[in-house]
């Protein structure tokens, strides 16, 4: 029955054969992902290429070292070397990112998936907590949230994560309602199929595109919201390097301005990650977007 009804099934080799040269042919999305792919595979090596360890590895003799070939980045206030900092404090942003917009999409696809689906009360419920976490500037709620559980990385992955949860709420809520009507929805429906089945197997696969897209999206915004609380000491907690963190160190240390490379850099590596995850958003939704 499946495959007579659900879109998922229908010509699935052209379609990715289509979403593939679609892709292709973006550029913003073909030096998105080569950044991207670069920036996780630093992130990834980091420990193999460069064992690091923040508590201990510092040399107060050379604070403050401008850029040169002993030390690329040049030193901190701790005569710490800032392209080892930077290189696991883009690791630390990165895992926050990841883990904190996987946490927003798994519950706001759920909610948005009940919302759009059943309807009624639930519905009414879902839309007003929706609405209320909206009300809020998102850098503010995640304050809000981090200044409550404590500051420390898994909060600030919860804050984060909490700000994403009403974005896929609303697209996943959006993309049901559309899809509910729709005369495969309502063949298997006639068929005695369950909700729990037309939910899983119909409605979510179909709805895939535009949430992996704004999934992508969000991992930028969401290692800029970071690094915003590891600015403000929200974040990543002393000796663990964040890039953040560390533009607050220069900041508070009173060198950021005698010694720019300390926030040049780690705010140039802010920059290239979320920029890495905007234009590979923008080359999936150029691929995957069937009216293009």
């Amino acid at each position: 029955m499946n495959e007579c009804i659900s879109p998922i099934f229908l010509f699935p080799v052209s379609m990715e054969n289509n979403a593939v040269q679609r892709f292709r042919q973006s550029t913003s999305g073909k030096i998105g992902l080569g950044i991207t792919l670069t920036v996780i595979i630093m992130a990834l090596l980091a420990p193999i290429l460069n064992p690091y360890n923040p508590a201990t590895d510092r040399n107060y003799t050379a604070r403050l070292q401008p850029p040169s070939l002993d030390y690329w980045f040049g030193t901190d206030g701790l005569g710490r070397d800032i392209l080892d900092l930077v290189w696991y404090g883009l690791r630390t942003s990165l895992f926050i990112g990841l883990v904190s917009v996987g946490l927003g999409l798994i519950l706001g696809v759920v909610l948005g998936l009940v919302a759009g689906y059943f309807r009624g009360g639930l519905e009414t419920v879902i839309g007003w907590v929706t609405d209320i976490l909206l009300a809020f500037p998102s850098i503010l709620l995640a304050i809000a949230i981090v200044t409550v559980t404590g500051p420390s990385i898994s909060s600030v992955m919860i804050a984060v994560g909490v700000v994403q949860v009403p974005i896929f709420i609303r697209l996943t809520r959006s993309m049901v309602l559309s899809l509910r009507e729709q005369d495969f929805v309502q063949t298997v429906r006639s068929f005695g199929a369950t909700p729990g089945r037309i939910i899983v197997y119909h409605i979510l696969p179909a709805s895939l595109s535009p949430l992996v897209v704004q999934g992508t999206l969000s991992i930028g915004t969401a290692t800029l919201e970071a690094a915003g609380l590891g600015f403000l000491g929200l974040g990543a907690q002393p000796p663990t390097p964040e890039l953040g963190t560390m533009l607050s160190d220069a900041f508070k240390g009173g060198y950021s301005l005698s010694s720019p490379w300390t926030i040049l850099f780690p705010g140039l590596f802010i920059t290239l990650t979320v920029l890495a995850f905007n234009l590979l958003g923008d080359g999936l939704r150029d691929a995957l977007d069937p009216h293009i």
